[in-house]
């Protein structure tokens, strides 16, 4: 597969032909012309949500972290940021360098040039945090050099990403759309969940309102891959094979399994609401949720053990005010996520 032109006047592409990928794009992107409506709304509820990480109050979390964290706390905290940092790094890279040059649909294209955008505003919001709030900025940002297990997870993620660039085949294309599912729907979340198991005891609360955002702009980043998915099921059934969906149960298995390796790992089961029992049972929960997403079968059955976590995650039921200044009513846009 070559990538796509990025101008390409002698194309005859309709709306109608056009595909994921593997179409002829004449490379001009039309916003009122577009057959993957869903890129539309997802493009609409993605400038309705941004945001900009110094409008995020953290001053009550330096105070948080130097007196009212105990010792696991602060390593958790830390490595919760450490492990971020990585995926939101690699991500931005990923997105420009190995999936959007192939990628024949004007208005996905646009979508994954937001997305790149908005996971380098991420990068920038653990900049904001790490420079405020923890002690060693340098360590956090090279703690993959000092610690074996954050070095096992980036390099199991990147090896991943960088077996299915290179020479590329629909098949890599296809099991490229399920590794970014995987890591916009499973990698983040122990940490995502470890935040918030702080703020629920009442501290950190700058920083799960921080997660809050970026949460809010990974779940858009999941549909955009989900939908991709399940678009190149209609328009290329013959691509998802025994053999693909083998691979793919393969690799929602791995990420599993290193997902919850790490969140054991970073809490030491010692984070109220948050034990190593729940953490297995929670990205089990997490990856039955993404497989039916796209049509595949549950692997677990799992059930959702800390529902707090969802109701958490919200804008607007929250008990706690966690928004002052410009931040206070920050629930933009009319789309909601039922629209997917």
């Amino acid at each position: 597969m070559e990538r796509k032109k990025i101008y390409n006047p002698n194309s005859n592409e309709s709306i109608n032909d056009r595909r994921v990928f593997g179409g002829n794009p004449h490379g001009i992107l039309n916003f009122t012309k577009a057959k993957y409506t869903w890129a539309l709304k997802l493009w609409d509820m993605m400038e309705a949500n941004t945001w900009f990480p110094k409008e995020v109050d953290t001053t009550k979390d330096v105070i948080d972290y130097n007196r009212n964290l105990t010792d696991a706390e602060k390593r958790m905290y830390d490595l919760v940021w450490s492990q971020l940092i990585s995926m939101d790094s690699f991500q931005t890279n990923n997105l420009t360098d190995n999936i959007n040059p192939y990628i024949t649909a004007p208005e996905i294209n646009a979508c994954l040039s937001r997305q790149s955008y908005e996971e380098a505003n991420h990068s920038k919001s653990y900049a904001v945090m790490v420079e405020a709030i923890c002690d060693n900025t340098d360590l956090i940002y090279e703690m993959e050099k000092h610690d074996e297990v954050l070095r096992r997870k980036n390099d199991y993620i990147s090896s991943v990403y960088e077996e299915l660039a290179g020479d590329v085949t629909d098949e890599k294309l296809v099991l490229a759309m399920f590794a970014n599912q995987i890591l916009e729907g499973i990698y983040f979340y122990s940490g995502f969940t470890a935040i918030y198991a702080l703020a629920r005891a009442g501290r950190m609360l700058g920083s799960a309102q921080m997660i809050r955002f970026i949460q809010r702009d990974e779940i858009t980043h999941l549909l955009i891959f989900q939908n991709m998915i399940n678009s190149v099921q209609k328009e290329r059934p013959e691509l998802f094979t025994t053999e693909l969906k083998a691979k793919v149960y393969d690799m929602f298995q791995k990420a599993g399994d290193l997902e919850i390796e790490w969140g054991k790992y970073i809490t030491q089961n010692q984070i109220m609401g948050f034990t190593d029992d729940i953490i297995e049972t929670y990205i089990h929960y997490l990856i039955d949720d993404r497989l039916t997403a796209v049509g595949f079968e549950k692997l677990y059955n799992a059930k959702h053990p800390i529902k707090w976590v969802d109701d958490f995650s919200k804008f607007n039921d929250q008990k706690t005010n966690f928004f002052e200044g410009n931040v206070s009513n920050y629930s933009k846009g009319s789309l909601t996520f039922d629209d997917f």
